[in-house]
């Protein structure tokens, strides 16, 4: 049972999901913890998924509450977010989109580790990126973890992993795998809701790896589905990658600047190697190409090597 106020607030975004939906809310309802309160944000849904929601809200009014925008509008997964975390009572918030899963001992172990790490503004672990829920046996062998780039079981100090985000040395924490402590959100803010669903993610741990110590654990405790019609990977089939990193790219640049990050600093200088391929697509493609050429080529004179390091640092 639910105490009267609950430590920990989940918060599921959700579009047109009732495919899975139920799967997402199952999975939260499955947890080893149980002071939970679970917030269902509906950020304009014009299918099943919507009445789903209610109907949790209203067969369990003290544990789920549903919430959507004026006037049912789509404004996207930050604004979404940043609903929930305005009407969450837990000291805690813990994020699942509706097309993943939490697994059973998530806000357990994640509750463990705040409560014993209070210098600790987040905690997150290993995902699974998650092919098999097919049930299509080609599927059965594709799922798997991506690296976290740091020594596990740590609490990771400001900026590091800010640095290792920017030479992307480390794995960018899931929002489906965080715990963060609210107080957070009052000091950094919440999500930038002028990025609407893609690489909001990525700019709100932007922000909370630059200034806050983060947990870094090496458990599994969610499933990231993967689908061919989600944001992440109708991007993936995109030609232009760097296009599409470019905003964010863009919008941390004026960030540092406004946190007067010194422009002669680290950080700066990883984020100008990562911006120059978004602005300078065409040199990059040539710089790419003389590149290779120096790997596979044997036995070119100083001089053409030089000019070729020329042209590459055009």
């Amino acid at each position: 049972m639910a105490s009267e106020k609950p430590l920990v607030s989940g918060i599921i975004i959700f579009l047109n999901a009732e495919k899975f939906i139920e799967d997402a809310i199952a999975s939260v309802w499955a947890q080893t913890y149980e002071n939970w309160e679970l917030l269902l944000i509906d950020d304009g849904s014009t299918d099943g998924s919507s009445g789903i929601a209610r109907r949790y809200a209203e067969q369990y009014p003290a544990r789920v509450r549903y919430l959507e925008h004026a006037d049912h509008q789509n404004r996207g997964m930050s604004a979404s977010r940043n609903l929930g975390i305005s009407r969450a009572r837990g000291d805690y918030i813990a994020f699942l989109d509706a097309d993943d899963i939490w697994l059973t001992s998530k806000l357990e172990q994640q509750v463990t580790i705040l409560n014993s790490e209070p210098e600790a503004a987040m905690v997150y672990g290993r995902t699974l990126i998650w092919h098999s829920w097919t049930g299509d046996p080609v599927d059965s062998g594709r799922d798997y973890t991506l690296d976290l780039g740091v020594r596990p079981d740590i609490l990771v100090n400001p900026p590091i992993l800010f640095l290792l985000l920017m030479e992307n040395k480390v794995q960018t924490p899931t929002t489906c795998n965080v715990i963060i402590r609210r107080e957070v959100f009052k000091e950094i803010g919440g999500f930038e809701e002028s990025f609407r669903g893609m690489y909001e993610d990525q700019v709100f741990f932007a922000k909370v790896c630059l200034k806050a110590p983060v947990y870094v654990a090496g458990e599994i405790w969610a499933k990231y589905r993967q689908r061919q019609d989600s944001c992440s990977s109708v991007s993936l089939g995109l030609a232009d990658y760097h296009a599409l990193r470019l905003p964010f790219l863009s919008w941390l640049e004026e960030y540092l600047v406004q946190e007067k990050i010194k422009r002669d600093s680290p950080f700066r200088q990883a984020l100008r190697k990562e911006l120059w391929p978004c602005r300078h697509p065409g040199l990059n493609r040539l710089t790419t190409f003389f590149r290779s050429v120096l790997r596979r080529t044997r036995g070119l004179t100083p001089r053409t090597i030089n000019r070729f390091r020329q042209l590459m640092n055009l």
